[in-house]
């Protein structure tokens, strides 16, 4: 039987600064744990960078002390997007890499995750060696065997020229106006870089972090301001990133939202027509049907795996295949990249833009949506939903009103305090009727729980 993960969540370990595990005393004992499992010690070499929040000093001084208690020498990459570490793990032949980001979440919240020496995500077995090393006393190793830190300069500019790699020397976005917003966080000095570099002229968005205003009414989840730029400017696409980079969605030249479903299909009926798309597609439980329809009539296979994209990768890993993504824009070419990345999966698009002569809008219109609401119930503890019949009688109840034409699902969200609810059918007022009434029904049954 699976060991439960104590800390680890779907994309590491995340929370709200100073409370649960993301604080100085936490984050230094993992550090140490980190150094003694993934590096083994000895003069490993790992790397760590954050994106733009204020705690990203505290949060890396902490892991800086434990990874050095356990012999490990640190180099410190400054504020950089979750792929680019992955990437810089590869190539700077590093043991480890380690982000200080909570991703998409508010500044008052931070997280740690990893990268294991070929720039994927930690494996199951992996962080449970961790959790249990953190079970542990600290045990520093003698003085003349600390690790050391350093300060990685060009950073910047070897992720810059990596992405700009991505595409075809051909390929040039010269005449194309693009709106970037970097929602103030970890890409904001290399986004609107690789894109002018490669001929667009770009406006900049969310480039101007404080510590405090990182996703704050602006990036992927927020791109109002970016639809009205786009329109009011009369540019040929925005493309708005998250805090720490991973995570892409992009508005046509009519003000429209263009989400990781529809860019993931994007992506791969341009690789499908190149002859460059291996396999199929892997979504998730949440992609929209519509995606994997519009796949099916393109001849190209379609797989789901649970939400997070650790999981689309195991499912790609398992199937041999190149592409997969998230609703929510976490998109993973693996002929490109180890991991899901904002920049290169943008510049994807982009490319099918010039290759095609046709605008966004245009390369998505075979991609019928169907009808899909999400609502988010808050709970303050974990649930084990599949073992509690409460929620197994309201799920075959409102299954049942789709009359076999729709799907829904209900799950503990891995990264947030919430529990989400998603209802996809084939008429918008039943979808959003049926999710009203199992978010009041899903909101009584976890009052009960937290009475218990």
């Amino acid at each position: 039987m699976k060991t439960q993960r104590q800390y680890f969540g779907t994309d590491g370990i995340r929370g709200r600064v100073g409370h649960s595990l993301v604080n100085p005393e936490f984050v230094l004992k993992l550090g140490w744990a980190v150094g003694c499992v993934l590096a083994n010690g000895g003069g490993s070499k790992v790397l760590i960078g954050k994106d733009t929040r204020i705690s990203g000093y505290m949060l890396e001084s902490a892991l800086e002390a434990g990874l050095s208690a356990a012999g490990v020498d640190i180099h410190l990459l400054g504020p950089m997007p979750t792929p680019a570490i992955a990437y810089l793990t590869r190539t700077l032949r590093a043991k480890a890499g380690i982000v200080i980001s909570a991703s998409h979440n508010p500044y008052y919240d931070n997280g740690i995750k990893f990268f294991s020496a070929d720039g994927s995500k930690l494996a199951d077995d992996i962080e449970l060696a961790i959790e249990q090393q953190l079970q542990r006393p600290i045990m520093t190793v003698e003085s003349a065997k600390l690790g050391k830190a350093y300060r990685i300069n060009d950073a910047p500019g070897r992720y810059i020229e990596f992405c700009k790699s991505t595409v075809a020397s051909s390929v040039n976005f010269k005449g194309m106006k693009i709106v970037v917003d970097c929602a103030h966080g970890a890409t904001y000095h290399i986004a609107p870089h690789v894109f002018s570099e490669l001929g667009a002229e770009v406006l900049e968005l969310g480039v101007d972090p404080d510590g405090f205003n990182i996703n704050s009414s602006c990036g992927s989840t927020r791109p109002e301001v970016l639809q009205q730029i786009v329109v009011s400017e009369e540019a040929d696409v925005g493309i708005a990133l998250d805090g720490d980079g991973d995570r892409l969605i992009m508005v046509d030249r009519m003000g429209n939202v263009v989400d990781g479903d529809e860019l993931l299909y994007i992506i791969a009926k341009q690789q499908h027509s190149l002859g460059e798309l291996a396999g199929g597609v892997v979504g998730t439980i949440m992609s929209n049907l519509g995606l994997e329809i519009a796949l099916q009539k393109l001849n190209i296979p379609f797989s789901r795996s649970k939400v997070g994209d650790r999981y689309v990768m195991e499912e790609l890993l398992k199937s041999g295949w190149s592409l997969g993504g998230e609703a929510s824009g976490h998109i993973i070419c693996l002929r490109k990249t180890t991991t899901g990345d904002g920049i290169i999966s943008a510049l994807q698009v982009l490319a099918a833009m010039c290759q095609t002569g046709l605008g966004l809008h245009e390369l998505k219109a075979d991609l019928v949506k169907y009808p899909q609401t999400i609502v988010n119930v808050s709970m303050q503890q974990r649930i084990d939903i599949d073992n509690d019949t409460r929620f197994t009688k309201l799920l075959t109840e409102a299954q049942a009103q789709l009359h076999g034409y729709g799907r829904i699902l209900l799950r503990p969200s891995g990264t947030e305090p919430l529990m989400r609810i998603m209802v996809e059918g084939e008429e918008a007022v039943q979808v959003e009727t049926i999710a009203k009434l199992l978010a009041v029904q899903v909101e009584e049954i976890i009052k009960q729980h937290a009475n218990t």
